[in-house]
């Protein structure tokens, strides 16, 4: 049922393309009113025949689509793309073929969609992360789902929990209303039932005096419970708009407000905002009731559906705000919930996820972007309409994963964030490019991450549960820091690496090698992290003075070798007075290839790297 609330209005604006004709008239009409079902069996019966054309099959293939018939979509997309289609045939495909579980061949022909739509926000985001499903495949589980006792055998969606523990949803299990031509399902209501203390819901009952010949459904209601606003049909305004070609009549969504007298709801209007131009639906009212969020495919948005905003002032409405870019894309965007702590769920099927729509969140307050909620909660169906009660730390949604759309439990995983800081134990140092393994208490890898260059990672993990981050780098000691159990937002595990600290002898101070780019000078992070090692030792003996010899191995000329290895040990001069010795007490000199360590000809690669070396005499001690 959630896809008639998508696929309306853009059905109405893709029009009939100039392939139909004669064959395929009982079909487009049926296609035309929305009667996909019906419509498939004509165009299946075209497909299987001598006149069967790449437009009847594209025709096939959108009916299957938008009644998310995933298997029998893909199976005729196919077959549509042998010749070349538009950009969106391709978009459509490819999220068939990821409701289908076929990832490879669905990312084929999102490159496809992404040449022909380059400039299209989900083409730049798929080609900005191609390979994106093991990153999401691997999140931290925010929610354990389980289907709710309130599902029926026929579609039940739009799930909302009142503090009062009343529980509201859309539902077509009242079989004796007439069914709707789209899914030969009875039309929506709207339920309200008894969310019990042990977390059974009970006693399903119909709302008196709300609910329509029409689709009704689904609500929202305020945080004081006096006042529902929900979707129903313009044709209870007797507002519509009539094709006489067509012989049909086509209504919109609307957004109604009624309020309640004792246990009835009454008085329901219609918001000043609708219009037969476009549907406005799906609400979610905020906590203050200052806030009504809505779906709409109202111009101004995005593309296909998008999340709006409205401010509310009793019975008066300011004008519509599309929500912007970092939510809505060109696909569609809906099913907003706004929770009492100003959380927005919605679902997309234009950002990246698992097929289909996927459910995401996004914290309103901090302004930060939105993340796909991951699995369980989202499949490679459809997932929608999530909501959130943060009184009772419980959340609903709906899916079509079983076939049908059934309403499921979402009870949150506790889990904080493990912030990993690598630092230098002498220095102080933050250390960049750290390997940091975070394991769990049977020694299960739960990520896998190098540090940026804040010295940092991040590790979502569950509350209450022991970890460890394991934790090295090239020129230090490895070490194991246990991560603090908790329940806290983020807890931040100072991991101290101490270096390997060098080698005092009699004569020279002896480092791990210094490394250079080849045929450069310059001090690279490597070479400075150890010369850092050298500056702690002389600070620590403030009598020593240094000579720094730099060598080549053998091949170069001798002159380039000379050359290149003078401004090495130059190099590193200047970079332990940079860091505060006194020039006094460090000198340097390249000495080419005039002293090698091992005398070879020819020489292994070992020994042109033992050759290729930096001592540092002492001087003076």
């Amino acid at each position: 049922m959630r896809n008639l609330y998508l696929t309306l209005s853009f059905v109405m604006a893709s029009g009939i393309i100039s392939a139909q004709n004669q064959y395929t008239k009982t079909a487009d009409k049926l296609f035309n009113r929305f009667e996909y079902v019906d419509a498939a069996k004509e165009y299946l019966i075209l497909a299987e025949s001598k006149y069967a054309d790449s437009y009847i099959y594209k025709q096939l293939a959108d009916s299957y689509y938008n009644v998310f018939n995933s298997k029998e979509a893909a199976r005729w997309y196919a077959k549509v793309v042998e010749e070349k289609q538009d950009a969106e045939t391709y978009y459509k495909y490819a999220q068939m073929l990821k409701a289908e579980g076929n990832f490879v061949e669905a990312d084929k022909q999102m490159k496809q969609f992404a040449q022909l739509a380059p400039n299209d926000q989900r083409a730049k985001t798929f080609m900005s992360n191609p390979n994106y499903l093991p990153s999401l495949k691997s999140q931290v589980k925010l929610y354990d789902v389980a289907k709710s006792d309130i599902s029926s055998d026929k579609t039940d969606f739009g799930a909302v929990l009142t503090n009062d523990n009343n529980f509201y949803f859309a539902s077509a299990r009242n079989t004796s209303k007439r069914s709707s031509n789209f899914n030969e399902e009875p039309y929506l209501d709207i339920y309200k039932a008894t969310y019990n203390e042990n977390g059974t819901i009970s006693d399903a009952v119909a709302l008196d005096n709300i609910n329509t010949k029409w689709h009704d459904g689904p609500a929202s209601i305020s945080s004081d419970g006096s006042i529902m606003y929900y979707g129903s049909e313009s044709f209870n305004e007797k507002e519509f708009t009539k094709d006489k070609v067509k012989n049909a009549k086509y209504g919109k969504i609307y957004l109604y407000k009624a309020t309640k007298d004792g246990d009835k709801w009454t008085n329901a209007k219609p918001l000043p905002f609708n219009s037969k131009e476009y549907d406005v639906r799906n609400p979610s009212i905020s906590k203050d009731g200052k806030t009504l969020f809505f779906s709409s495919n109202m111009p101004g948005g995005f593309g296909g559906e998008d999340i709006w905003k409205v401010s509310v002032n009793g019975d008066e409405f300011g004008t519509p705000e599309n929500l912007g870019a970092k939510i809505n894309t060109e696909a569609n965007e809906s099913f907003p919930y706004i929770t009492d702590d100003n959380v927005l769920f919605f679902s997309s099927n234009g950002k990246t996820g698992f097929g289909g729509l996927d459910v995401f969140k996004i914290d309103l307050k901090k302004g930060s972007d939105p993340i796909n909620v991951g699995e369980p909660v989202n499949t490679n169906k459809d997932d929608f309409a999530f909501s959130y009660n943060t009184t009772k730390k419980v959340g609903f949604f709906s899916s079509n994963r079983e076939g049908v759309d059934n309403i499921y439990k979402a009870d949150p995983v506790c889990n904080v964030q493990a912030l990993v800081r690598v630092k230098d134990a002498k220095t102080g140092k933050v250390i960049e490019g750290a390997t940091v393994i975070v394991v769990d208490e049977k020694q299960k890898t739960v990520s896998n991450q190098t540090t940026a260059l804040n010295g940092e990672t991040l590790t979502g993990v569950m509350c209450y549960t022991s970890y460890s981050a394991q934790v090295s780098k090239s020129g230090y000691e490895s070490g194991v820091f246990q991560v603090a159990k908790g329940e806290n937002e983020q807890v931040v595990v100072e991991a101290l690496l101490n270096p390997i600290m060098p080698i005092i002898t009699e004569k020279e101070v002896i480092l791990q090698p210094i490394f250079f780019e080849f045929n450069k000078s310059n001090i690279t992070a490597e070479g400075a992290a150890e010369l850092d090692k050298l500056v702690v030792v002389m600070n620590e003996h403030p009598n020593m003075v240094i000579f720094a010899k730099s060598h080549t191995d053998s091949r170069g000329s001798d002159k380039y070798n000379m050359n290149l290895s003078d401004r090495r040990a130059k190099s590193t001069v200047q970079y332990l007075i940079s860091k505060g010795i006194a020039k006094e007490r460090i000198s340097g000199q390249g000495f080419g290839e005039t002293e090698p360590k091992v005398v070879c000809k020819p020489c292994t690669e070992e020994q042109y790297a033992q050759n290729r070396r930096s001592e540092f005499l002492i001087v003076k001690k």
